[in-house]
């Protein structure tokens, strides 16, 4: 039985600039260093987005620091991996994304209970100004009923 991993390594960013439409699960093919790396939560989805290249669906921009333990042999940090789904899955996600206004953004990088890496993508829509200050506004209204309740008691 593998150790329970608490890896989970969160694109804050994308519910914030996206409308999330769906979810996928996706495995990610990766170098023997890359994985130590993210079992050590060395890793950012900041900046990344979703690809497709001759039908392949790859991750861009996603940053795994480099093992510290590492050789000569180490990956690069900034590299292009490729995301592992079934081919129903990927052709509904390139129909899509063909579609204006439409992207494939990861939410998330975690480890599952079989030890292996997996990504969680959403086919996301991108969010005009007005609907960003009107989720900061519900979020400071939630903060202020919140305060409100702590100072009555």
């Amino acid at each position: 039985m593998l150790p329970k991993t608490n890896v989970n390594i969160k694109n804050r960013r994308a519910s914030f600039d996206y409308i999330i439409l769906d979810r996928y699960q996706a495995g990610i093919q990766l170098f023997g260093t890359e994985i130590k790396s993210i079992r050590e939560s060395k890793a950012s989805l900041t900046d990344t987005y979703c690809a497709f290249v001759n039908g392949e669906l790859w991750v861009k921009q996603m940053h795994i620091a480099e093992y510290r333990f590492g050789s000569y042999l180490n990956h690069i940090p900034k590299r292009d991996r490729k995301l592992l789904l079934h081919k129903k899955e990927l052709r509904k996600l390139e129909r899509d994304t063909k579609e204006s206004g439409k992207t494939i953004v990861p939410l998330s990088l975690y480890i599952d209970q079989n030890g292996r890496a997996k990504v969680e993508i959403a086919l996301c829509q991108g969010k005009h100004n007005y609907d960003k200050r009107q989720a900061l506004k519900a979020k400071e209204d939630k903060r202020e009923v919140q305060r409100a309740l702590r100072t009555r008691r």
